[in-house]
């Protein structure tokens, strides 16, 4: 989650211009860089998992973590959301709005060090996109990332 963040703040100066490099010769924290939407529901998603020691009721866990999200994510409005999901977020709707973009697999991190194991992760991935990205190509790249996470922590090849 952290090194997540810290290429989210990092990768932030080149996200919206035509100005991106193709090289690792950079300076990584550039006077210009700043944290951005994928930051922010990368921790609203951390934060909802303190309402939780396992989860049990995955609708509830729904509405736990739109509700979360709604709540971090009006904090900071200008930091790069789309324009479907800024509205999601200022409008506070509850339904998904069938997005396929890459922001379910930014923001899912912490997911893979919350499950207990890969179809826990999965399962929780899933659910995470699922209140926004509900479309399935949404959906796989939030579990495929969780996954990923999930197998490097526990040592997998």
């Amino acid at each position: 989650m952290i090194g997540s963040i810290i290429g989210d703040i990092v990768g932030s100066i080149y996200e919206f211009t035509p100005n991106n490099i193709k090289t690792k010769e950079f300076e990584l924290f550039d006077k210009e860089c700043f944290f951005t939407d994928d930051s922010v529901m990368t921790l609203a998603i951390a934060k909802c998992f303190a309402h939780y020691d396992t989860i049990t009721d995955y609708e509830e866990f729904k509405k736990t973590l739109v509700k979360v999200m709604h709540e971090e994510g009006r904090k900071y409005p200008d930091c790069g959301y789309g324009g479907r999901f800024l509205m999601w977020i200022l409008r506070n709707k509850r339904e998904p709005y069938n997005s396929f973009g890459n922001g379910s697999a930014m923001r899912v991190s912490s997911v893979g060090w919350y499950a207990k194991s890969l179809e826990e992760t999965e399962l929780i991935a899933k659910t995470t996109a699922e209140v926004s990205h509900n479309h399935p190509e949404g959906i796989k790249g939030a579990v495929a990332t969780a996954g990923a996470v999930f197998l490097a922590r526990t040592g997998s090849t």
